[in-house]
């Protein structure tokens, strides 16, 4: 079995959520870059690709939202499910609970699925989101996001769900990677 596939020879898709200021798409990233073949599924840089009629994310979660949401998300599990045939490790970031996991798994059967929740403190997920470079929008819309999302993502919820759950709060970057590829997954 080479780095980066799974017990059939297929690359391994790894899911990775979190909080806005969280990490997941800078880890998403490094991560790859230590597989011979890998691809980064961003949720919303797929949704960002809307041309007119983009509906933004909100607290009172607007339906057409939700719905955008739902098709960017199966845009991303199938597009995985393609690469990751071919032997691409493959990260899909989104802010996802554990139940959105299931509305994307259904098109992974018969590939190795690796959930993690990415935590830090508050404070962290706001000191990284002040100073990200990767967003095109001023990050401080995201702060009442980040605030209001906080309570919801508890890390037990995601444990007792089976996610793996990695508190990079005082991790560099390469250190939180190398803590994602210690981790242990059921054959």
């Amino acid at each position: 079995m080479t780095e980066g596939t799974g017990q059939s020879g297929r690359g391994v898709i790894w899911v990775l959520s979190g909080s806005p200021g969280a990490g997941k798409s800078s880890v998403s990233r490094s991560l790859l870059a230590r597989f011979p073949f890998g691809l980064h599924l961003p949720v919303d840089d797929l949704r960002e690709m809307v041309v007119s009629g983009l509906a933004h994310p909100a607290p009172d979660h607007p339906p057409e939202a939700v719905r955008q949401f739902a098709l960017a998300r199966t845009a991303a599990a199938q597009t995985a499910r393609l690469y990751a045939q071919e032997g691409f490790a493959v990260a899909v970031d989104d802010v996802l609970w554990p139940a959105d996991l299931a509305f994307m798994a259904r098109h992974w059967d018969g590939l190795e699925v690796r959930p993690v929740r990415l935590f830090t403190t508050l404070e962290v997920a706001h000191e990284r989101n002040r100073t990200r470079t990767n967003k095109t929008y001023d990050t401080s819309v995201l702060v009442p996001l980040i605030d209001g999302l906080y309570p919801q993502m508890p890390p037990d919820l995601y444990r007792e769900a089976g996610w793996a759950v990695v508190d990079s709060s005082a991790l560099t970057l390469e250190a939180t990677v190398d803590a994602l590829l210690r981790l242990e997954w059921p054959a």
